[in-house]
């Protein structure tokens, strides 16, 4: 089978040979697709291709908004987004409403998977297995959309097939109904997913897996999470990469690490997400950003947190002796890096000249930079690897091993932390281990309560800026009950000020000389409703059946 993504367009034009509805794309087209387009496997094939395009993302176009996994983050305590219309900026800020926000209520995706799983017993496969492979394939990208609409808005209609917009006006099924039938799909397809993917990209029994074992997690069901982890481990297909920044370089894409991800190609299928994320001295938007929270939830490389007064924390130089993930996550003031032009350089926020000339990084000059001074280093490091930034290859990771040893030790955690702790410190190790962090202290980390602080630091750290926080402090509580997003995201976002000596043979961690000043950025809130999604005004105006999400 030829390349995944090359097929993306054709087998989307395939779908989309009719003509377009108003009502949210959930109806069916008022032009059915051509009887003699159902016959072969290769028609099959060519359709279910046109299922998986933008299968992760909101966003219906040639543009590689696919990325927008990477937006995510700028919504929680650790990232920002600084451009409003970009969606994800009044979600952080708690100003989201019906009219503003991404808009992530969307059915195309799951229209396109009804039409080809309405279909596919028109045409002659090579083998049944083949045929089930196909299926479970489409119902699997049928069930994340579900999954991702559940978990964002709650209660959503099931869109089944329609003969008419009018068919398709109905209203919400609850959020536990909604959740059931993504569990029990998904529990119903993996059986029929090939053991290992045909080719990049491609879903497979790993990744049905770890939907489930997501989905699982996030819904408190941790039996199911870690017996789902522990199937992914049985497969023996998949293992922690020895270098942790090789799966999010382009080098990288191959690794056993990666259980799936959003496959680019430039020129074709492309990701314009990356450029967005770049600084304007180096050709970017700076639309996305980590923040100091951020950068203050890792530990030294001592293993011992900043707050310890005996970890050697220095608040003037806080990027000196810390986790090495940090340096790999964040692209910080004083880092070395590679310039925009391909250059060896140092980066630098912080000054708003250098030897006299104007920084065209400098973060408080609204040109393209980032508030907060930091740049994101995953994807992005090295910009050589990229001919364009605006047109790249890059493909976000979605699912990988490193999330299914932590999602196994948080759950086993919850569950039985006696019985489990040695398994639980073996995996933790494991993963601290990969970086060279040293093994976790079972002196300090002794208990249920102190090893789940751990686990959640140790998760919040090495899955930073792949989409995934804001729905970890959305799901983890604080010890009165609330959610932790109650406290994390009712603040004010600051940046820090200070200096960046510019001698190369100074070391890095040491270039950066912070003066105790900070200056605010936003003003974020979080009330209990923000908990979930509003149900976009131009759904609620297509369909009088649906009715406001709460509190909205």
């Amino acid at each position: 089978m030829r390349h995944l993504k090359n097929y993306i367009f054709a087998g989307l034009a395939a779908l989309m040979t009719t003509s377009c509805s108003d009502f949210l794309d959930t109806a069916p087209k008022d032009a059915m697709t051509p009887a003699t387009a159902w016959q072969t496997q290769s028609d099959a094939e060519k359709f279910l291709t046109g299922c998986y395009n933008n299968w992760e993302d909101n966003y219906d176009s040639g543009w590689g908004w696919d990325g927008f996994l990477l937006y995510w983050d700028g919504a929680s305590d650790f990232g920002y987004d600084q451009y409003s219309w970009e969606g994800y900026t009044p979600i952080g800020n708690g100003q989201v409403n019906a009219t503003t926000g991404r808009d992530f209520y969307e059915f195309s995706k799951i229209r396109r998977c009804n039409e080809f799983l309405d279909n596919v017993d028109k045409c002659s496969f090579s083998s049944e297995a083949v045929k089930k492979d196909m299926i479970a394939q489409a119902r699997w990208i049928r069930a994340y959309r579900y999954f991702l609409m559940n978990w964002n808005y709650g209660a959503v209609p099931i869109i089944k097939s329609f003969q008419s917009a009018e068919d398709a006006m109905v209203p919400k099924n609850t959020e536990a109904e909604v959740r059931k039938y993504v569990e029990d799909e998904l529990d119903q397809l993996v059986g029929d997913l090939s053991d290992a993917p045909s080719e990049r990209g491609r879903i497979a029994k790993g990744a049905g897996y770890a939907l489930r074992m997501r989905e699982a997690l996030y819904n408190e069901q941790w039996a199911v999470a870690k017996d789902r982890a522990e199937k992914i481990i049985a497969l023996g297909q998949y293992d922690l990469d020895p270098s942790y920044s090789n799966i999010f370089s382009l080098a990288g894409q191959g690794s056993k690490e990666i259980i799936l991800a959003v496959q680019h190609i430039t020129g074709t299928k492309y990701n314009d997400v990356i450029g967005r994320m770049y600084s304007n001295g180096d050709g970017g938007w700076s639309s996305i950003m980590p923040t100091w929270n951020l950068v203050d939830a890792y530990e030294m490389a001592n293993g011992k947190t900043i707050d310890d007064p005996t970890s050697g924390y220095d608040a003037t130089h806080p990027f000196n002796n810390r986790d090495p993930r940090m340096g790999m996550t964040i692209c910080y003031p004083g880092c070395d890096y590679i310039n925009g032009q391909g250059k060896q350089a140092i980066f630098n926020t912080l000054d708003e000249k250098i030897n006299g000339v104007k920084n065209s990084n400098y973060k408080d000059s609204k040109n393209n930079t980032a508030p907060t001074g930091l740049i994101w280093g995953k994807y992005l490091a090295p910009q050589s690897q990229y001919s364009d930034i605006w047109n790249t290859a890059c493909s976000p990771i979605v699912f990988r091993y490193a999330e299914v040893l932590l999602t196994w030790c948080e759950a086993a955690n919850e569950l039985d932390f006696n019985a489990n702790k040695a398994q639980i410190y073996t995996y933790l190790n494991k993963i601290r281990n990969r970086v060279g962090m040293p093994d976790v202290d079972q002196t300090k980390y002794n208990d249920q309560s102190s090893v789940r602080e751990l686990i959640h630091r140790e998760r919040s750290v090495e899955l930073a800026g792949e989409g995934l926080r804001r729905s970890d402090i959305l799901r983890w509580k604080t010890a009165d009950g609330k959610m932790l997003a109650e406290k994390v995201l009712n603040q004010v976002l600051l940046s820090r000020e200070g200096t960046v000596n510019m001698d190369a043979s100074v070391a890095p961690g040491m270039r950066a000389t912070f003066n105790g000043k900070t200056t605010e950025i936003e003003t974020r809130v979080f009330k209990t409703h923000n908990r979930y999604l509003p149900i976009p005004q131009g759904a609620l105006d297509a369909n009088k059946a649906l009715t406001p999400s709460d509190g909205y």
